[in-house]
């Protein structure tokens, strides 16, 4: 699996610097200068993980995670020289994951990555839901021990629903989280890949909630 992360970070040697070791790791890696020039990056693209630094131009990283988590819960690592109490406390009412403080060792800044991918559940070999497994590292998929054959875009959606369980999982976050903010068609692709997909699974396990979107039930298990 092709694990994402947008680097936004204004110094440009902590950007290249951060950047080239996650690479190395086996990530793939973005970077973004500004604040402005990140939150249109992640309009236009999904992401696994977000490294965020707090003085940034154009728009500061306080401002960029509120207006992120309008819309995305995707986790944010957040990388500042504003170690002070209050700084940090803003951080996590704007619903930061992680908060490290330069200057920082990159291999603890590896970790708290590891850390934040394995709990969203991106770094599990495997993801169990009731009867259902999902295996990230090669896009597979089974149900009760019967394997599923799942396009990539099919698994993206599955993986979407099983990490919300229960939770409904509008239209909108459909579009926006698998195909990005600068998609050109319409909701009638949500519902033509969810049927796709519902001919894959068993039936009781996707949801339509009228007019809102969709959401997973699965009975027993946990995830």
């Amino acid at each position: 699996m092709d694990i994402r992360i947008l680097v936004i970070e204004d110094d440009p040697h902590i950007r290249d610097m951060v950047g080239k070791f996650l690479v190395r790791e086996g990530y793939s890696v973005d970077t973004c200068s500004d604040g402005s020039a990140g939150l249109e990056q992640l309009y236009n693209k999904s992401y696994h993980l977000i490294l965020l630094d707090v003085m940034l131009p154009g728009m500061n990283g306080q401002e960029l995670l509120k207006a992120l988590r309008r819309t995305q819960d995707t986790p944010v690592l957040m990388m500042t020289a504003l170690g002070d109490e209050d700084n940090q406390l803003l951080a996590f009412s704007n619903e930061v994951d992680d908060y490290v403080v330069k200057p920082f060792s990159l291999p603890i800044l590896m970790k708290r990555v590891e850390t934040l991918l394995r709990r969203s559940g991106v770094l599990k070999k495997e993801i169990r839901c009731g009867g259902l497994t999902l295996y990230p590292e090669s896009y597979g998929a089974s149900y009760d021990g019967t394997t599923i054959s799942l396009t990539p875009k099919e698994f993206d959606i599955l993986l979407l629903f099983v990490m919300n369980k229960d939770k409904i999982i509008p239209h909108e976050m459909l579009l926006t989280r698998i195909w990005g903010y600068d998609f050109d068609g319409n909701e009638g692709i949500i519902h033509a890949s969810i049927k796709r997909l519902r001919d894959k699974l068993p039936d009781h396990l996707i949801k339509t909630v009228k007019g809102v979107g969709y959401r997973l039930e699965v009975m027993g298990g946990e995830r």
